[in-house]
């Protein structure tokens, strides 16, 4: 089992899932190193993501913790190899913050893809000026180099919504984050058109909740609902004012999941709101 000192948010979602697997089963760690002869460091840090697993690792751990899940546990087994591949992300490794690589991390293995935009316009559409008119905007004030790097990274991460196996995708978006003209009129009015444009992909659902709803549920929120390969491995990312979030607990799933619901209740259909964006575009 290969050793790391610094896990990506997928390693860390595996060695998350061990531990909930272990506790499930009412093990303790000194248990759990007894049975797989161990000690209680080994099973601390494949718990942490510092020690590499085998697929064949993973479906023996879940034996001796009799888990009676076989789709989770193909699943998990599914998330290791022998190596890690490289991915277009990890040439920005060192120059952007891990949060970022994660984010496209978890994109590019989501089976589906489900997102709510109060502010901004979802970061999987925007155009080069609109993303970095928002990086300017950064505190504190990034260096030039530093936002051309979130540009190009943002720009990479838009792949997983082309091509024929194009990653299914839900998204809501306030009208207000279609209004607010970041890089100026110009460079919004051509936001919104290819918006517009994306929304006629056949793997693209956008939802527009319109000022003439009023108060709705969620309000205020950044979502990214990344669906995993069964229901236990989704994850929410949020993002902050300073760097993303994530969660992964079955509770707060849920919860996000119902949140999402709720959302898309108060949104108009995807063709009134394709107009709508078109509509604001015209009024530039």
């Amino acid at each position: 089992m290969a050793s790391r000192n610094a896990p990506t948010g997928r390693q860390r979602r595996l060695a998350t899932e061990m531990r909930r697997m272990r506790e499930q089963a009412g093990i303790s760690i000194q248990d759990a190193a007894r049975m797989l002869g161990a000690d209680r460091t080994m099973i601390s840090n494949i718990e942490a993501g510092r020690t590499g697993l085998s697929d064949e690792r993973v479906r023996q751990i879940a034996c001796h913790y009799r888990c009676p899940d076989a789709a989770l546990v193909e699943a998990l087994a599914g998330m290791v190899g022998k190596r890690r591949p490289l991915h277009w992300w990890d040439e920005y490794r060192g120059k952007l913050p891990d949060g970022h690589l994660d984010v496209s991390e978890l994109e590019h293995y989501a089976t589906r893809i489900r997102t709510a935009q109060t502010v901004h316009l979802p970061g999987l559409f925007q155009t080069e000026d609109h993303a970095r008119a928002i990086f300017n905007f950064g505190v504190p004030e990034p260096s030039r180099l530093d936002v051309e790097l979130r540009v190009a990274h943002r720009m990479g991460r838009q792949a997983i919504l082309e091509g024929a196996d194009a990653t299914p995708y839900t998204g809501i978006i306030h009208e207000a984050a279609l209004r607010l003209e970041f890089g100026g009129r110009d460079a919004t009015r051509t936001q919104l058109e290819y918006l517009a444009d994306a929304s006629e992909r056949d793997n693209v659902t956008l939802l527009v909740i319109p000022f003439s709803a009023g108060a709705f549920y969620g309000a205020g929120q950044s979502i990214l609902y990344a669906e995993g390969a069964v229901p236990q491995l989704d994850t929410v990312q949020l993002d902050t004012a300073f760097g993303a979030h994530f969660v992964d607990a079955p509770t707060p799933l849920e919860n996000y999941r119902n949140l999402l619901a709720l959302m898309e209740r108060s949104a108009i259909s995807p063709d009134e709101s394709r107009k709508l964006i078109r509509s604001i575009a015209h009024e530039l």
